[in-house]
């Protein structure tokens, strides 16, 4: 939603209480009277979109055991965290940032983790390349645009993809956004345990790939 530059003439009095409210929400003062005025014209704003697509995320995750979702209003950003199920049980957190332009691309998913083993950083780098592996030879076949892939030291970073012509509802994306990554999750869970092998992951990321009703 493209954004200009306007003047208002504003009364002392209401600048006052529209900052504290800014305050409040941990935004701007000009994002917080878009906000107000497109709640009172009836149009959802990109912000209040990710906002909702988020806090949909935060619902369907909830009763799950695997993944503790956290998120701020007004945020570009979630994350989710999880345990691995390796030795001293370290956690990996998984950070979804939405873009607000509307452009090729919902976002972009990363994964974070944080270890001193070299072992443990060997494996999980293994798994990435493996996930990319899979997704170029399954996935990028279905999408429109490539995907962007990006492995550091302790990180790994995913695009996310704009569905292929759908009118989607808030709900739709984040249940899309959180099937997969609860799929992430759990293949990678059962890879580093060593319950997976390469061929295991893939195999069962194709079977739920068959499934998917929203490519992402």
């Amino acid at each position: 939603m493209k954004k200009n530059l306007y003047s208002l003439i504003l009364s002392d009095d209401v600048i006052n209480e529209v900052d504290i409210l800014a305050h409040q929400a941990g935004t701007s003062r000009s994002n917080m009277v878009n906000q107000i005025l497109a709640e009172y014209c009836s149009v959802v704003t990109p912000e209040q979109r990710i906002s909702d697509i988020f806090q949909a995320i935060e619902n369907i995750l909830a009763p799950s055991r695997e993944l503790v979702p956290f998120f701020v209003p007004n945020a570009l950003t979630m994350s989710l965290k999880s345990s691995l199920q390796y030795k001293y049980r370290p956690t990996v957190k998984y950070e979804v940032g939405l873009d607000r332009s509307g452009g090729d691309t919902l976002g972009e998913l990363t994964v974070v983790f944080r270890t001193q083993s070299s072992e443990l950083i060997a494996r999980m780098t293994d798994f990435f390349r493996l996930w990319k592996r899979i997704e170029d030879c399954h996935l990028a076949p279905h999408l429109e645009t490539l995907q962007d892939y990006a492995l550091y030291d302790t990180r790994f970073v995913r695009s996310i993809a704009m569905p292929r012509g759908r009118d989607l509802s808030s709900e739709d994306i984040a249940q899309a956004i959180s099937d997969y990554i609860q799929l992430f999750d759990r293949l990678l869970k059962g890879y580093l345990a060593g319950s997976l092998s390469a061929r295991d992951v893939e195999s069962q990321y194709v079977e739920d790939l068959a499934s998917r009703k929203i490519l992402i």
